[in-house]
């Protein structure tokens, strides 16, 4: 949802760094791997120690720069099956990072009792199901389907975990990002089942079966 509108937006603010950086022999690959480097790295050092507020931004600026590596790769010619794959299974790591380290400091630094519990859960759910959304996906396009929809792609996700985590550094509630993390599980959940329904679609009108 988000993220489609942004594309637009990343693509007219990076596209002349993006190119500055392939004039200096930086390659897509190399930004890839270099933004997933920086963005764990910013997870999991602020995060987990409660620095609400420089990790989001830190985290946003490092994530939106994140786009450098496939505006290069569109801009010079050197986008590659390849390349798409790192980016993807870079992206995982990236986003398990973030949440981990959101579940990890519900769990030492919240008091336990139930919003402990749901907030630990819910970021762990959103773990597993954000993972999913891609994967559905992924096998949608290896039997010759295809899979883009859903109402939460991975900027929905982060810009809604990163944005509560902001709010709540700057003193709003702790059941905030509780009910942010439980959003990111349920949208997650539902882009799911909406890429799996439209799947199921396509595979039935391929074997000549009403939809």
């Amino acid at each position: 949802m988000l993220g489609n509108h942004g594309r637009g937006l990343t693509k007219a603010l990076f596209t002349r760094p993006a190119l500055a950086l392939g004039r200096l022999g930086v390659t897509p690959n190399m930004l890839t791997v270099t933004g997933t480097v920086l963005s764990v790295t910013a997870a999991v050092t602020l995060l987990p120690r409660g620095h609400f507020v420089a990790g989001p931004l830190v985290l946003l600026v490092v994530l939106a720069a994140d786009s450098f590596d496939g505006i290069l790769a569109r801009a010079t010619g050197e986008s590659s099956v390849f390349g798409a794959f790192l980016d993807s299974t870079m992206d995982r790591l990236a986003d398990g990072a973030v949440l981990g380290s959101l579940a990890a400091w519900a769990a030492l630094t919240m008091p336990a009792g139930t919003l402990r519990a749901v907030t630990v859960v819910a970021a762990l759910a959103a773990i597993v199901l954000g993972a999913t959304v891609p994967y559905v996906r992924a096998r949608a396009e290896s039997i010759e389907a295809t899979a883009k929809v859903g109402i939460a792609e991975r900027t929905d996700r982060l810009l809604v975990a990163l944005g509560a985590t902001f709010i709540v550094g700057l003193g709003a509630p702790q059941w905030l990002l509780a009910v942010a993390l439980v959003y990111v599980a349920i949208a997650s959940f539902i882009t799911v089942v909406q890429r799996v329904w439209i799947v199921y679609q396509q595979t039935l009108l391929r074997a000549g079966e009403p939809a």
